[in-house]
């Protein structure tokens, strides 16, 4: 049988209850919303949109034990719409033996792409399933209206350093699921820890445990300094966070290995993004930049590509766009490579800032009034024209390496 005590921490502390929830008291605080659902026990439909560690599987998983439905949770990025179809035979089968609901909590729910999102529609609409999703991205811009539309947008904000105390301080001391049956003593100025983890209850939880992990035991105590303290923060810290530096170390790498022409290098830094939960449609936006900016006109066809993977990837999202990213990574990093339209385009760029708008010539402008014609709007423009469409003042310029002589 396995010891409790070998889930994490932050799992073994999770609320039972929303009694036990610490922070978000303008949702759970009493008469606030959360608090009326559970009394009323009708849960609707809800996406809860907040920061990691803002509590919101937690509380979807309050409401649902508090309402008595039978509670299933996926990832939008582990899961689609085959699993979607297997849970709604599976809820429907419990409703007819047990009468009982089904909440279904899906975590990073803008992961899943618009054909997986349709797929909840109907059985969320007919009360098949009751859907709860998270997200940390705005849920206007990632969900799709319909089914938005028949949910309950709740925002979790970042708990307060207060609330991260509190935790820490139920963790020490609750005996049945953290470190009340040891003697563990915090050597530092404990609001070091809010400070730390930016109102995120999960790597508050993760950094006190990790902490103790490492603290040697002397004479049955455990004695976390400073220095241990700040020894698990390099131990816990994220290796790849979408807002902080490695995730642009990363991308930079990846673009570097394509332009470099190293498919190897490239795809290993695809894997790491994907991994770490990149949002595909990133990725290959990326890579549709990439094909204008680095492979241009040296191989057309190369945007080309660019697009139908970013179509697939917005059709089929993960895990199975990952295989088209990774043909298309390979093939643009095959390409050869011509940044002449780019560098030309910005150099143009750099003259329209420089100079503002100067005139047009005249023969290249509109006449569509006599008037016009008169004072010689059009006049001698002939197609394929030998002599320079540029204003007078630029009329020798050369952006393009190829540009005629």
């Amino acid at each position: 049988m396995q010891n409790k005590f070998d889930a994490p921490l932050a799992e073994r502390m999770r609320p039972r209850t929303l009694d036990e929830v610490v922070g978000q008291g303008h949702l759970i605080g009493e008469k606030r919303i959360l608090r009326q659902i559970v009394e009323q026990d009708q849960i609707p439909s809800i996406i809860f949109w907040g920061p990691p560690g803002s509590g919101k599987t937690t509380i979807a998983k309050t409401l649902a034990h508090t309402g008595n439905y039978d509670f299933i949770q996926i990832s939008a990025i582990e899961n689609g719409v085959k699993d979607i179809r297997l849970i709604v035979g599976q809820a429907k089968q419990i409703r007819k033996d047990l009468n009982k609901k089904t909440l279904l909590f899906i975590d990073e729910i803008h992961r899943f792409n618009k054909n997986q999102q349709d797929a909840l529609l109907p059985h969320v609409e007919n009360g098949t399933l009751t859907l709860v999703g998270a997200t940390t991205e705005n849920p206007s811009f990632e969900v799709n209206p319909a089914l938005l539309s028949r949910c309950r947008v709740l925002v979790l904000k970042p708990l307060a350093d207060s609330d991260i105390s509190t935790l820490i301080e139920l963790a020490l001391h609750d005996k049945d699921r953290g470190y009340g049956n040891r003697r563990i003593m915090l050597d530092f100025d404990r609001a070091i820890i809010p400070q730390l983890c930016h109102g995120d209850a999960r790597s508050a939880l993760n950094l006190l445990e990790t902490a103790i992990a490492i603290t040697p035991e002397i004479d049955d105590t455990q004695t976390v300094t400073k220095e241990i303290l700040l020894e698990a923060v390099q131990q816990t810290t994220l290796k790849y966070d979408k807002n902080g530096e490695e995730h642009y170390n990363t991308v930079s790498a990846f673009i570097k290995s394509m332009r470099a022409s190293q498919p190897d290098a490239a795809l290993y830094y695809l894997a790491r993004m994907v991994d770490a939960g990149e949002d595909p449609l990133f990725i290959a936006r990326r890579m549709v930049i990439f094909a204008s900016e680095d492979i241009g006109i040296a191989q057309p066809t190369a945007l080309v590509v660019a697009n139908e993977v970013f179509k697939a990837c917005e059709v089929i999202g993960y895990p199975e766009c990952q295989i088209n990213l990774a043909h298309g990574v390979t093939y643009l990093s095959l390409c050869k490579k011509n940044r002449s339209a780019y560098d030309a385009y910005f150099k143009a760029v750099d003259d329209v800032k420089k100079y503002g708008n100067l005139p047009i010539p005249l023969h290249l402008r509109n006449a569509p009034t006599k008037l016009m014609k008169d004072i010689g709007y059009g006049k001698g423009y002939a197609m394929y024209d030998e002599k320079s469409y540029l204003p007078d003042d630029l009329i020798d310029k050369k952006y393009f390496p190829d540009s005629k002589e």
